[in-house]
C-alpha cells in the first residue's frame, strides 16, 4: 500500500507521518509537495499537521487555494482513504471536504498535551482495529482546536455514525459535543485533531495511534489483495 503525505509550506509533521507508515507499520510512504500533487498512483493520502502557509487568515484557509486541493478532491471521489490530522483536518474543512469550522480554543491559548478519546464508531475503515467505546490516549497540539458545527449538523453527524472520536476529558477546547474526529458522507475521509502519528511507539509515550494506521491497511488489504 502506498501513502502520499501531502506537504504544504508550514507542514511540520510530514516526516513523522512517513516514519509511522514506513518504519512502524511497514507500508510505502512518500512526501508529496502541494505544487506537484499528482495523487493518482497512491492508495491513500494523509494531510499532516503543522501551520500550512503560516495559518494566515485562518488555519487551512490558504492551503485550500493550493493546486493540491483539486487533485485531492478528485482522489476523494475514488473512494480511497484520506486522513487529515490537526492542521490537515482544518484544511479538509476549509476545502469543504468535511463539514464545520474551527474556532480559537475556548481559553484563547495554544495548548498541547495528551487527550483521552472515546472511539464512537469502530466499524469504519479507520477504526476497525479498535473496539467500540474503547478509550485511547493521543497527543494534541493546537490553537484552533475548537470544532464547530450547528446543532442540526451535529445531530445528523451522530445519527449517521460519522462522529468517530469524542473527547472523554477536558481537552476538547470547546468543540461541539466534544467532537474530536469526523467522517465525510462516503466514509472514506477522516479528519481528527489529536495526533495518532505521535503515538505509534511505546518509547515516545504510547501506541494508541497505531491501530488507526493498521485499520486503514486492513481495509485496503481486504479489498485489494487476492486471498487464493
Amino acid at each position: 500500500m502506498r501513502f502520499a503525505i501531502l506537504s504544504f509550506p508550514g507542514s511540520s509533521c510530514d516526516e513523522d507521518m512517513v516514519h509511522a507508515v514506513l518504519n512502524i507499520v511497514g507500508e510505502g510512504a512518500e512526501v508529496v509537495n502541494h505544487n506537484q500533487a499528482d495523487l493518482k498512483s497512491f492508495d491513500a493520502v494523509i494531510l499532516p499537521t503543522g501551520a500550512s502557509f503560516g495559518d494566515y487568515l485562518r488555519p487551512g484557509a490558504l492551503a485550500q487555494s493550493s493546486p493540491a486541493i483539486n487533485s485531492l478532491k478528485e482522489f476523494v471521489k475514488t473512494g480511497k482513504p484520506v486522513l487529515g490530522v490537526g492542521n490537515g483536518f482544518q484544511i479538509l474543512v476549509e476545502a469543504g471536504i468535511l463539514p464545520g469550522a474551527f474556532l480559537i480554543n475556548k481559553d484563547l491559548k495554544f495548548r498541547s498535551g495528551n487527550s483521552t478519546l472515546n472511539v464512537e464508531n469502530a466499524s469504519t475503515r479507520f477504526t476497525a482495529v479498535y473496539e467500540e467505546g474503547q478509550q485511547i490516549t493521543l497527543p494534541f497540539a493546537h490553537h484552533y482546536g475548537n470544532y464547530y458545527v450547528d446543532k442540526e449538523t451535529a445531530k445528523q453527524l451522530k445519527a449517521d455514525g460519522r462522529i468517530v472520536f469524542t473527547y472523554a476529558d477536558d481537552s476538547h477546547d470547546g468543540s461541539v459535543d466534544g467532537i474530536a474526529g469526523v467522517l465525510n458522507v462516503q466514509g472514506n475521509v477522516l479528519g481528527m485533531m489529536p495526533l495518532p502519528e505521535r503515538a505509534v511507539e511505546a518509547i515516545i509515550g504510547g501506541t494508541d495511534g497505531l491501530p488507526l494506521f493498521q485499520s486503514i491497511i486492513k481495509n485496503w488489504s481486504e479489498n485489494n489483495v487476492s486471498h487464493a
